[in-house]
């Protein structure tokens, strides 16, 4: 019975909410309109809210500081790759130091991910590489415990916390616009992940929380 009921109790551990610091982008009533047109012509969704967000995306700024990021993001011009509106963002972005900044609110879509922006939360790491992230200490240890944090918060699954490149294989992603339904990145590729997600586990094993396992990928159509 006691063996019982320290299971139970270990199983009830909410993961500590990690210090973050709050340095919003605009988001002006025009840009959660554009937000609204795109999730309508690339999902069929006529809303620029985030409801019950089943991913999350882990990226890197390609940038070496946090200003340079805030600022690509906060810009209202079209973004420079695809050339749509609005621009893109991300919900959080971690510095080198393992500063947590959150650019954007939980319940507002972000496009930072092409087929998933209606359903994941996009952590960006200021960083060039998934070595870089993965070999700085504080870095690691904020994104880690930011992503179990929003795991916890949101119900989404391990195998649900992917990398960019990963986006294709997502049993979520949804693109409704044929030229870029193959349309993915480079950062944060599945090997890096597989070593992201086993510290993921290994932290939550440490802190005795439970995650749930469901929902893996599936076979690209690409």
């Amino acid at each position: 019975m006691r063996i019982l009921l320290a299971l139970l109790v270990a199983a009830a551990v909410m993961p500590a909410k990690p210090a973050i610091v709050s340095k919003p982008i605009p988001f002006s009533a025009q840009r959660r309109a554009e937000m609204a047109q795109y999730a309508a012509r690339h999902y069929g969704l006529h809303t620029w809210r985030l409801e019950h967000p089943k991913v999350i995306v882990e990226h890197y700024t390609a940038s070496n500081s946090f200003s340079s990021a805030w600022n690509t993001f906060a810009s209202d011009a079209p973004d420079p790759e695809l050339h749509e509106r609005p621009g893109t963002c991300a919900h959080f972005v971690i510095d080198r130091d393992g500063t947590i900044y959150q650019l954007v609110p939980l319940n507002t879509m972000c496009r930072h991910t092409v087929g998933l922006n209606w359903t994941a939360i996009g952590i960006e790491h200021v960083g060039t590489s998934d070595a870089s992230i993965l070999q700085n200490p504080k870095q690691i240890a904020a994104s880690l415990k930011l992503t179990l944090w929003l795991m916890h918060r949101f119900d989404i699954s391990l195998p649900n916390v992917i990398g960019h490149n990963e986006s294709l294989t997502s049993r979520y992603h949804r693109e409704r616009y044929a030229p870029w339904q193959c349309q993915t990145h480079g950062d944060w590729v599945h090997a890096d992940m597989q070593t992201y997600r086993a510290r993921l586990a290994a932290l939550a094993r440490a802190e005795h929380v439970n995650v749930l396992h469901t929902g893996g990928p599936v076979a690209s159509r690409c």
